[in-house]
């Protein structure tokens, strides 16, 4: 018998730690040698610049060439992406040992230079995978947080510049679940939800913003011989304070968010730390309306957040509405 009995896990760790290094070596190099080749492409038309369809007669030349030796990775497509790669990222970076060939590829479909710096920085920052960093561009998180916020500012809170100065910046509406694979048609129970957040916490988590940690469920309250239950607990580090989550699968009401701040009072009271700052509560809902929000709230409220949950990614006609919305009660308010 084995008189420790951690040897086989240890040595397995080591092998499974071995194998990923090994993968990164490679999937660094091998950005590295199509950075090179798109660089070489692009020396190679500006010599030829007076002949506007150079460029493409060099590409496919080169496929013709390289393809059948080398693989599918040196077809005319596969060549046009190491050119705007390039083009995209003409200097050397150290984010070449953060990022994968295949979030690059993601980015480089980004047309916008400053959104393409916001979801680069959280890549890195969240250390997210391809999976996670193709979700975001799809449920067009830059778009929804720079409708609570300005761009300036959403940029410095992802590069780490700044610490987020309100939780809206870092805080999503709406948000959208459709990781939970339920279905839009069917009405829910508020628990039914829950159970199905709580089983997908970790795509939860990191819908909901960035730095949150999962703290408790169905956290039990006693008020002077009453007993009361917030949904969901968490820590946001960014934030240094808890966050406390209701969850509403109807229209949102004036009393529902009353309940909530019912709560979150109860808990910078008995709670909270003296180091730590102010408790954040988020109504989670189905539906709302944001003059009930604002008119119920005190004007210089930055306590409750009111947070629409939709259960499939938008289409950018539907971000586009959002946005008009958003800014349309801008305008209201400036009057």
């Amino acid at each position: 018998m084995l008189q420790n009995q951690s040897l086989i896990p240890d040595i397995k760790a080591i092998i499974e730690t071995s194998k990923e290094r090994a993968v990164r070596a490679v999937d660094n190099e091998r950005t590295t040698m199509y950075w090179s080749i798109g660089k070489r492409i692009f020396e190679e038309e500006q010599q030829g610049k007076e002949r506007a369809d150079y460029g493409t007669y060099l590409i496919r030349y080169l496929a013709e060439q390289l393809q059948p030796e080398y693989g599918s990775g040196f077809s005319y497509r596969q060549l046009n992406w190491y050119r705007q790669f390039y083009r995209t990222f003409p200097i050397v970076s150290t984010l070449w040992t953060q990022l994968s060939w295949s979030q690059y590829k993601l980015l480089l479909a980004i047309d916008n230079q400053n959104k393409r710096e916001f979801y680069i920085a959280e890549t890195v920052k969240n250390n997210w995978t391809v999976r996670q960093l193709e979700r975001q561009i799809n449920s067009s998180l830059f778009e929804r947080l720079l409708i609570s916020s300005d761009q300036e500012s959403v940029l410095a809170v992802a590069q780490n510049e700044k610490l987020p100065s309100d939780a809206r910046e870092i805080i999503k509406d709406p948000m959208y679940l459709e990781f939970l694979g339920l279905k839009r048609e069917t009405s829910y129970y508020e628990k039914d939800l829950e159970k199905a957040i709580i089983t997908h916490l970790q795509d939860f988590l990191l819908e909901i913003g960035n730095g949150f940690s999962f703290v408790a469920r169905q956290k039990r309250l006693h008020i002077y011989g009453d007993e009361f239950f917030v949904d969901m607990v968490l820590y946001n580090r960014l934030l240094q304070c808890f966050v406390l989550v209701e969850i509403k699968t109807h229209k949102l009401t004036h009393q529902d968010i009353g309940q909530l701040q019912m709560y979150v009072n109860y808990y910078d009271r008995i709670e909270k730390n003296d180091n730590e700052n102010p408790t954040i509560g988020i109504l989670l809902c189905a539906d709302k309306n944001d003059g009930v929000v604002k008119f119920t709230l005190p004007e210089s409220n930055k306590s409750i957040i009111a947070s629409q949950y939709h259960l499939y990614l938008p289409t950018e006609q539907q971000l586009l509405e959002e946005v008009k919305k958003e800014l349309e009660n801008f305008e209201e308010d400036k009057k």
